[in-house]
């Protein structure tokens, strides 16, 4: 019980306790494994769970005006709303550390401050064996929900090696419709309605932010926004707003959804 319902007995408040308790029991259980306990997870799995996303992120530079864990936080909070929707799935931490270009000398995202980068075949073998744990667990469906495209090759490796090794025992999905929707889908959704190619860009302008605004607002600065395009952004994110995000988060859980209770993913 929490503290808050014992403050309210204690003051006599059995009234407001039964009204809260039944939404307490209607509440969705949680479907990240951070908040379950071992014993939780192997209950999940026995009674029929067996699937899992994995989100994949990466910390790197987002212009002035936007975090450098948008990636992490867009697909964590993504693969969440992803998980629930389902109904059966459970979500695995997300993976922050990814390839973002040559440390020394520094290219591509690394020419800027914060970014962190790791070699692609150091990411690759810790996808491999994240997806390996999580498989002797029994969780025998591993998606790879990544929200950068620079690594897609190697999500599709991994999920090739993997599901050659396990066959029938198992499968591993490179998730192509996550990205092809918030990437290709998305823009087209936004261009249909006016917004040009160069403002929708491609890195931290229009449709990254309004994503953004949609999912956490608090990683967006809104005065460095209302600026235009800064360093290391391709877009425009000035008239990004927080309804425009809203339909993209909706396009990309439903597409994602919609091709993972299909069998439309990575092939076998």
């Amino acid at each position: 019980m929490t503290n808050s319902l014992q403050r309210a007995m204690r003051r006599g408040g059995a009234a407001l306790l039964i009204a809260v308790l039944p939404v307490l029991a209607a509440a969705a259980p949680a479907v990240q494994l951070e908040q379950m306990t071992t014993t939780e997870l192997r209950a999940r799995i026995a009674a029929g769970t067996h699937t899992v996303l994995l989100p994949i992120g990466g910390t790197e530079q987002n212009g002035p005006h936007m975090s450098l864990g948008k990636h992490n936080v867009r697909v964590g909070l993504l693969a969440v709303r992803i998980a629930e929707r389902l109904g059966d799935a459970v979500v695995a931490p997300v993976l922050a550390y990814v390839p973002e270009g040559s440390i020394d000398p520094p290219r591509q995202h690394m020419r800027h401050a914060g970014t962190i980068s790791i070699p692609e075949n150091v990411f690759e073998a810790t996808l491999e064996a994240a997806a390996r744990s999580l498989h002797r667990h029994g969780l025998r469906d591993v998606v790879l929900l990544g929200d950068h495209g620079g690594y897609r090759a190697s999500l599709d490796r991994v999920a090739a090696k993997l599901n050659r090794e396990w066959g029938a025992r198992g499968h591993v999905d490179a998730a192509p419709a996550y990205y092809r929707a918030a990437d290709t889908d998305y823009a087209a959704w936004l261009a249909a309605r006016g917004h040009t190619r160069d403002e929708i860009g491609q890195h931290a302008g229009l449709a990254d932010t309004a994503l953004m605004l949609a999912l956490d607002p608090s990683q967006v600065r809104p005065e460095q926004a209302a600026r235009g395009a800064g360093e290391g952004v391709r877009g425009d994110p000035r008239r990004a707003t927080a309804a425009l995000g809203a339909a993209g988060v909706e396009m990309i859980v439903a597409a994602t959804v919609k091709a993972l209770r299909s069998g439309a993913t990575t092939a076998r």
